[in-house]
């Protein structure tokens, strides 16, 4: 257990941000953290300044140094040419697993849920979250979802390894492989070839829809859950939620090399100044920072003194409830009420104790070698922004670069409606011409083709190529196909 201080870096943040950092920093000074604090700021004033992704280079050399930050929430402004500056520092940093513990604290907390205990370890860097749009007609919008064998094996041995480290006994998965075959499927196939490896771990799998039904009705059959990255934000909420407030929601993002620390909500504009904001999200993240950085001792005191104020019902407004709580307070004199407490520890919750620990959290081991497969390109996917009938653009489209191609079939947003499509089918302006090549095929015979398409005066927005891998299909279906 480290007994020397160690370096961390702190962004107090927008909206209610400055007001709950203070508390918690007073809280850890209270109880001895061993800390040297570097202070950056992000966010609101830095966008103000012109720096689009609200970060400077000062900030992050501050946090690429002490390798340990602690944040408050942040604003990012709405509107295009700006991207969130969480998801920004998660992958730059390589912050590939976000963990978030949902706990119940049942009598004192008004829950549903007693024994709701659930840790959610949500991948961090890919999925839709690649923020890889375009707008491609007059009427339809993409967004690309990006799942990798890398990405998904970290995350998911992230997952066993935090399991078996805190005695957990069942890791669940949660994806919408019956839809997604492909992306969400990969994802499933890893779990289950990384799950050979922890036999003593129960293992199970839910689709994302009646998974998170299950975990708002049902919370306690749930330990641990490993999902992809949107999946694992919206559920994090919900499950945060119904322990009795989103406010008490934490969250770790761990990389290889860094670790940043935060609450799960937002800058609560609304009540930002007011001296109203529940602290104890980000306090309960900064515990999480301790038990990361070596400093056990500091976070079974602060979490058990947390837990005292808790039980003897000094609550925030948030969580405030007539016959539960015995008095509502502000920021300021919950965070006394916390300081007041420290050394003392619950009665009636359970206590906490960290042990011993080293600096530098789980060491997970490389991501395995995959062997290449053959890969062969057998046709291509070309998109249209057209208007029209299927009927008339199979017409128009189906002789075209017929040397070396088959027209197999036009879709549109999805769903087959050429050859012998439906006539109830709603057809857009986006389409999708899939043509099979009849012989070996050449990257050049893909060019043709574009260029005797646009000759028809057809507006192509984009080329999919398909390929095989090892023989077999690198692509889906259309709908209906």
């Amino acid at each position: 257990m480290s007994k020397e201080n160690t370096p961390i870096t702190v962004a107090k943040g927008d909206g209610i941000g400055p007001e709950i950092m203070d508390a918690t920093l007073a809280i850890l000074k209270a109880a001895g953290a061993r800390l040297d604090i570097e202070e950056v700021e992000i966010g609101e004033k830095v966008y103000e300044r012109g720096v689009k992704n609200g970060i400077e280079k000062a900030a992050w050399d501050s946090i690429r140094k002490t390798r340990v930050f602690l944040k408050a929430p942040i604003f990012t402004p709405s509107g295009k040419g700006f991207k969130s500056l969480n998801v920004t520092v998660r992958k730059t940093l390589g912050l590939y697993a976000n963990v978030r513990p949902c706990t119940s604290f049942h009598p004192f907390i008004e829950t549903n849920h007693a024994n709701m205990d659930v840790v959610i370890v949500r991948e961090n860097e890919e999925d839709l979250y690649a923020g890889i749009e375009y707008r491609q007609t007059q009427t339809v919008c993409e967004a690309m979802k990006l799942i990798s064998r890398p990405g998904s094996e970290k995350i998911i041995r992230y997952a066993f390894e935090y399991a078996r480290a805190n005695n957990r006994k069942k890791v669940t998965c949660m994806i919408k492989d019956n839809i997604m075959k492909m992306a969400d499927g990969l994802f499933y196939q890893v779990f289950q070839e990384i799950g050979e490896e922890y036999p003593d771990i129960e293992q199970e799998r839910y689709i994302i829809d009646i998974g998170t039904a299950r975990i708002a009705a049902k919370p306690e059959e749930f330990d641990v859950i490993v999902t992809e990255n949107l999946y694992g934000d919206i559920i994090s909420d919900v499950a945060a939620e119904i322990t009795g407030s989103v406010g008490l929601g934490i969250s770790a993002n761990i990389g290889a090399e860094c670790a940043m620390f935060e609450a799960m909500h937002g800058t609560a504009p609304d009540i930002a100044g007011e001296g109203i904001a529940n602290p104890s999200g980000l306090l309960l993240g900064s515990i999480m920072m301790l038990v990361h950085i070596g400093q056990n001792d500091i976070a079974s005191k602060v979490h058990n003194a947390w837990l005292k104020t808790i039980e003897d019902g000094i609550h925030t407004g948030d969580i405030y409830r007539e016959g539960v709580s015995k008095k509502r307070v502000g920021t300021a004199e919950f965070c006394a009420a916390v300081i007041e407490r420290i050394g003392k520890k619950p009665e009636t919750l359970t206590v906490q104790d960290y042990g011993d620990g080293k600096a530098g959290g789980l060491t997970l081991p490389p991501v395995r070698d995959f062997k290449a497969q053959k890969k062969e390109l057998v046709g291509c996917d070309i998109y249209l922004d057209w208007t029209g009938n299927p009927e008339k653009l199979g017409d128009m489209t189906k002789k075209i670069g017929s040397n070396n191609f088959n027209l197999e079939m036009i879709s549109n947003r999805g769903m087959k409606v050429w050859p012998d499509g439906a006539e109830e089918t709603f057809c857009g302006d986006h389409w999708r011409l899939r043509y099979m090549a009849k012989t070996k095929m050449l990257h050049s015979h893909i060019l043709d083709l574009v260029d005797q398409l646009i000759a028809q005066d057809l507006d192509v927005i984009k080329i999919e190529n398909l390929y095989t891998f090892d023989g077999e299909n690198g692509f889906t279906q259309a709908q209906g196909q």
